[in-house]
């Protein structure tokens, strides 16, 4: 029997599925010694759960994951392309709302004095993708597969995630490559569940080989990729709650932020810019910040904007691990599943032994080494995810949490995409 589930299906499922990862936390200590997010656990047994019952030939269950209803779409979509009724991923608006969060919770003061941090982090982001690319082709020389292939499972994928993908992928496609698209939304999304996966568990070894401890005050049971889990469903949606006034006026500021950014990244495409869609959000969140910062203000509230971000983080990350089809990852040819095993290793390598020790080898050290894994193999929103984790059971890292979602959020797609260009260049 055939199934066909409606995108809506995804969000009506997002906080049972939550809350199923929160349980597996609680009942499998070792998940969350390890920092994997309850928002990964869940989005993966939900999708571990349909691929069962496919195995099983119960029943054959596909989602839909892109709607096109106006009031959904609205916000997120700048009135140009909106009055086309277009069809956009369902969790748009959720991924968008997230880094507008990042962009409004970001102090314009630790962001400057990030400094030397912030330049080795993004230096170290930059060399891996060069890295990955170096590995890639490598590689697909060696195996007699296409070269462009070793860029595709490269920096194009792992660095870059599914946005810079759709926006390379016509070059691609216009150098030989024809299945650039598809070779590319499935390496991309191998690299999302391996950074979900793989980056707080390496940030965890790090700390314990270094003498790291566990906080003692905060339970391994409150542990979370977000702020929904089940006990955090109920205190942090009644923190963030508590003074309904404050809670209103920052998801009205979000949102008004997300619809300037929607044209902002309208604009940006317009003129070629092969950015991902939610970066519009996030510089005017920065902009509306820094001039927050700017005139004495005191009305922008970190705890709130975290809250509020922890929370459409975790819906983001479940909605998208629950629609993945495991079973297409199942059958990946075999060299692509070579390069990407072998780059996803070798970045893996790259951050314990290079930028660990750069960044120095301490609790924040950690926390942006995870980060980094985070949107050097998958995305920005699983390496916050990671970031939290790890924050929720050892203490706050604010340069860490305030540099990365920048670093990964756009200032490497400031580097990345002319590295991408460069070898693209190299190989045509």
């Amino acid at each position: 029997m055939n199934l066909a589930l409606s995108a809506w299906w995804l969000l009506l499922l997002a906080v049972p599925m939550l809350l199923a990862g929160e349980t597996l936390l609680r009942r499998f200590p070792l998940l969350a010694r390890c920092n994997i997010p309850a928002s990964v656990a869940g989005g993966l047994l939900g999708a571990a759960l349909v691929l069962g019952l496919q195995g099983l030939g119960l029943l054959q269950i596909s989602w839909q994951t892109k709607v096109t209803a106006a009031w959904w779409t609205w916000l997120a979509t700048p009135e140009p392309e909106w009055f086309t009724r277009p069809a956009k991923a369902i969790n748009l608006p959720l991924l968008v709302g997230f880094f507008t969060c990042v962009g409004l919770a970001a102090p314009v003061s630790i962001l400057r004095t990030g400094g030397r941090t912030l330049v080795i982090l993004l230096g170290a982001a930059t060399l891996m993708a060069v890295l990955q690319n170096l590995v890639g082709v490598a590689l697909a020389r060696s195996l007699d597969a296409p070269p462009l292939l070793g860029i595709i499972c490269g920096s194009l994928t792992l660095v870059g995630g599914h946005g810079t993908v759709l926006g390379f992928a016509s070059r691609f496609e216009e150098a030989g490559f024809v299945a650039a698209a598809t070779v590319g939304a499935a390496a991309a999304t191998f690299g999302l569940v391996a950074s979900g996966l793989l980056a707080g568990p390496l940030a965890e070894w790090l700390l314990r080989k270094n003498g790291g401890t566990v906080m003692a005050s905060v339970p391994v049971s409150s542990v979370s990729g977000g702020t929904i889990v089940r006990r955090g469903l109920g205190v942090d949606l009644r923190e963030f709650l508590g003074d309904r006034k404050a809670a209103i006026t920052h998801v009205l500021v979000v949102a008004a932020c997300i619809k300037a950014g929607a044209w902002v990244s309208f604009w940006l495409n317009v003129m070629g810019a092969a950015f991902p869609a939610y970066m519009g959000a996030l510089l005017i969140g920065l902009a509306v910040r820094a001039a927050h910062d700017a005139v004495g203000a005191r009305w922008l509230r970190g705890e709130t904007l975290a809250r509020l971000g922890g929370l459409l983080l975790a819906l983001f990350l479940v909605v998208t691990l629950t629609a993945l089809n495991l079973a297409e990852l199942a059958t990946v040819a075999g060299p692509m599943l070579i390069i990407l095993v072998v780059n996803i290793a070798v970045s893996l390598a790259f951050a314990a032994i290079v930028v660990w020790p750069l960044l120095g080898r301490d609790h924040e050290a950690a926390v942006m080494v995870a980060g980094l894994v985070g949107f050097g193999v998958g995305s920005t929103a699983t390496a916050v995810a990671a970031m939290d984790a790890i924050v929720r059971r050892r203490g706050p890292a604010p340069r860490a949490q305030a540099i990365v979602p920048a670093t990964g959020g756009f200032l490497i797609d400031l580097t990345n995409a002319p590295t991408t260009a460069a070898f693209l260049q190299w190989l045509r």
